[in-house]
């Protein structure tokens, strides 16, 4: 395999490479055989200085997924030494290295429909959407109840969770805007409908909850100004069509003639 020229470098602030151990990439190359396959290093990239009698030997890695990492070998030796000991062999990452996306804790990765109903999610003492319950919700017109001045709920949705629920709800299917094809709204919106079951709280003049078993928004909340065809005051025009019917006839035109003799039943041919 074709040698590169070795580059000698050292990091900021420290003195050359030893010029003995920097000499010694062999034994570099040898200590590696202890942790990979030889077809595995390829050449030998730079040395660097990483301390006093102490520097680290880089080669190229070619072990199969691991593109860009390089092979590092630390070398050092007693004062007045020729012959360098290995302190360590490593495979590091290298500029452009193939690496694994930072960890996330699962509990910030969860998305809206992820849990199931027997999971649980971790207790958030400072969750943003949430205040004490006996704190103000802000500029709310509904104030807080007595029941929960310590004697109901810990905590109490606050402006930023229920803007982000409004949100949320206005661009799901069953609870956002429906306009007709020229902007307006709908003739008979959910606001109308003996259907919707109102909810408390500020939020009961924008959404409500749907109730009725016939329409694709049943057990979902809905927009004031959303609408659907199970409107409990819409009705299907049943009105007879005034367009005159005609008597049927046959299409004798269309009709083929068969001889029996050539008609097969079950598959099987009819005996002539």
């Amino acid at each position: 395999m074709a040698r590169k020229q070795t580059q000698t470098t050292q990091p900021a602030g420290t003195s050359e490479p030893d010029s003995v151990l920097a000499k010694q990439s062999d034994l570099a190359r040898d200590a590696l055989k202890s942790i990979t396959k030889d077809t595995e290093v390829g050449n030998h990239l730079r040395v660097e200085a990483t301390g006093q009698r102490l520097v680290t030997h880089f080669f190229e890695c070619l072990k199969p997924g691991y593109k860009g990492w390089v092979w590092a070998v630390s070398l050092t030796r007693v004062p007045h030494g020729r012959i360098g000991t290995v302190c360590e062999t490593d495979l590091l990452p290298a500029e452009g290295a193939l690496l694994a996306p930072p960890w996330v804790p699962w509990s910030q990765r969860l998305e809206p429909g992820d849990l199931g109903r027997k999971d649980q999610t971790p207790y958030d003492p400072d969750d943003p959407n949430l205040d004490q319950g006996y704190e103000a919700t802000g500029e709310d017109a509904d104030q807080l109840a007595l029941w929960e001045l310590g004697l109901g709920r810990k905590r109490v949705l606050n402006r930023e969770g229920r803007n982000a629920a409004v949100k949320r709800w206005l661009r799901d299917v069953h609870s956002r805007t429906e306009l007709d094809r020229h902007g307006n709204p709908p003739e008979n919106p959910c606001s109308t409908c003996g259907y919707l079951w109102k909810i408390s709280g500020s939020l009961r003049l924008e959404f409500g909850l749907c109730t009725n078993a016939w329409s694709p928004d049943d057990g979902h909340v809905v927009a004031m100004d959303h609408t659907c065809g199970a409107h409990s005051e819409t009705d299907a025009d049943l009105t007879p069509s005034t367009l005159p019917v005609g008597r049927t006839f046959l299409d004798d035109k269309s009709l083929q003639e068969l001889n029996p003799d050539e008609i097969t039943i079950s598959g099987q041919a009819s005996d002539a």
